[in-house]
């Protein structure tokens, strides 16, 4: 086993950890948002709490960036799923 495989599995938990945090934020607050906002997206910020939500991916993005300019955000799609891709 390599040092790059710890660091690998490593980083691979603390990705699950923080999507985990952010879709507790976005199961909370996707009832009241669905109907009104379907298929928008929204930025969600975990340690704040705070989500960003926008007709465009990126305006989005743009908005978490600006009241959290030194954070990472999670994005998802107001639907059923939150998936923001195609399969």
């Amino acid at each position: 086993m390599t040092e790059a495989t710890p660091k690998k599995h490593r980083r691979k938990a603390e990705n699950e950890a923080f999507h985990k945090r952010c879709r507790i934020i976005f199961e909370r607050v996707r009832p009241n948002l669905i109907e009104e906002h379907y298929g928008w997206y929204i930025a969600v910020e975990p340690d704040s709490g705070d989500y960003f939500i926008d007709a465009d991916k990126e305006a989005a993005s743009q908005k978490a960036r600006q009241k959290h300019p030194n954070a990472i955000h999670f994005m998802f799609c107001l639907s059923e799923t939150g998936a923001t891709g195609r399969i």
